[in-house]
């Protein structure tokens, strides 16, 4: 558990919640404690207004202070009286008892002369509450500087002391419920992080069919999907690389089992060494060699190995010369053979290697199209594409699943295999890998003529 990224996650959630909280109870703390004080000392000037008031009232009935020297109560009796209204509480008894008066406070006249209270020194920072009757000064209220925090009361301190008592009850209440919630969250959050964890575990044993359950559109989903995408790459890939090892070995197994048997054949005798036997062994061996050279270009290509001279060249000039090379074998197959490439068309390319995929396209379409027959070669300048060369045939066609796999090494359309369509299936594989390091694309589709259309767009390139 403690290694376990449930744990790692609970914690940082828990941590952050924590520190949310004690952050909040001293914010509230800091803020009671303020305002609390600021009422008190509200509640003190308020006492000293109602004081004020009744003396000013007493002064004007009396016609000066000497009620005071008259009657001693009378100021005890004031500053009980200015209490009221402020605060009240009841005693022991259930008694109502009105709150004390504010401590040191003194009644001073005009002139500075003491008349009632405690005898204050005067100071900086005392504090004055003005007494006027008509408009005209008859004395002060004095009463001495307190601390900003301080808090006389008994009563004031108690509830105080209850009110922070309670917030930080208040806040290891919601650090023990940010525990229970983190916790919780920890583990809904990493289900699917689990669950793809497990999955990935058992891809990496080689169990390519595992996928995970997409269930949400948020990073983790995307991750899912990711997930399955990359199971469906490894499991194709490993389908590629068995049917690859599959195909290679046919490849190689007929031309070696008729060069055994012609061989053995010519060791008891059976056959006379002529030029028929010669001519038989060397079709066999240059088919075995084309099918290496076709594999070694292809594993070139794969690792981006295949070497590349990139030039300035005439697509539409090099499209008319290969075509000009196999002529005269489409017309003894009986297909006519039809290039549109009147004008120049400039690409920054490979000579040899877009003359091997022309060749390629061209042989692919002498083999497989039916006598009589037609194809054409196109190069032409396409919008938006850049520089198009489009190979296509008449009958027979391709059927529209196995279009998307005219690509794939080894691939070819008819299930048999048959050896009266000789290739090894390479040869478009070739060409794809070629266009694709032009900055081409390679397109496979039906073709208007009844057959397979081939269509490569290559970025154009300037003139020399």
């Amino acid at each position: 558990m403690r290694s376990s990224i449930t744990f790692k996650l609970f914690l940082a959630i828990l941590a952050s919640c924590v520190v949310v909280a004690l952050a909040m109870g001293m914010a509230v703390r800091f803020s009671f404690q303020s305002d609390f004080v600021d009422y008190i000392h509200e509640r003190e000037d308020r006492r000293l207004a109602n004081l004020a008031e009744m003396l000013e009232a007493d002064y004007e009935r009396a016609g000066g202070w000497r009620f005071l020297q008259d009657d001693r109560d009378s100021w005890w009796r004031s500053l009980r009286l200015s209490s009221r209204g402020v605060d009240h509480e009841r005693d022991a008894f259930g008694r109502q008892r009105h709150g004390g008066p504010p401590p040191r406070i003194s009644l001073i006249d005009a002139q500075g002369d003491w008349l009632a209270g405690p005898r204050i020194l005067a100071g900086a920072g005392m504090r004055r509450h003005r007494l006027e009757v008509n408009g005209q000064l008859v004395g002060w209220l004095v009463t001495p500087p307190q601390p900003a925090m301080a808090i006389d009361d008994e009563v004031d301190r108690r509830f105080q002391s209850r009110q922070l008592r309670a917030t930080w009850v208040i806040v290891g209440l919601s650090a023990l419920l940010a525990a229970m919630v983190s916790l919780m969250l920890a583990r809904a959050l990493l289900v699917p992080v689990r669950r793809i964890a497990r999955a990935t575990h058992r891809l990496a044993g080689g169990d390519y069919g595992t996928r995970v359950q997409v269930g949400a559109t948020d990073e983790l989903g995307r991750l899912a999907e990711d997930f399955n995408r990359l199971a469906n790459s490894l499991e194709r890939n490993e389908r590629l690389r068995r049917d690859l090892m599959a195909d290679v070995s046919h490849e190689l197994r007929t031309p070696l089992a008729v060069l055994r048997g012609e061989i053995e054949a010519l060791q008891d005798g059976l056959r006379t060494p002529d030029a028929a036997t010669l001519a038989s062994l060397q079709h066999e061996v240059l088919r075995l060699s084309a099918l290496i050279d076709d594999l070694y270009d292809l594993s070139l290509a794969d690792a981006g190995a295949l070497s590349y001279r990139m030039q300035p060249l005439d697509l539409a000039a090099l499209a008319r010369h290969v075509a000009e090379g196999l002529r005269d074998r489409y017309a003894r197959a009986g297909i006519d053979l039809h290039v549109d490439a009147g004008r120049e068309h400039w690409v920054q390319g490979d000579e040899r290697r877009l003359e091997q995929l022309m060749s390629n396209l061209l042989e692919n379409t002498l083999r497989y199209t039916d006598a009589p027959g037609r194809a054409r070669v196109t190069v032409e300048a396409v919008p938006r594409a850049g520089v198009r060369l489009t190979v296509e045939d008449s009958a027979p066609g391709v059927s529209a699943e196995a279009l998307p796999r005219l690509f794939d090494r080894l691939f070819r359309v008819e299930g048999s295999r048959s050896r009266a369509h000789g290739g090894a299936g390479l040869g478009l594989a070739i060409c794809r890998h070629i266009a694709q390091a032009h900055g081409g694309t390679a397109r496979a589709m039906v073709s208007p003529l009844g057959g397979l259309r081939l269509e490569f767009d290559f970025p154009p390139g300037g003139r020399p």
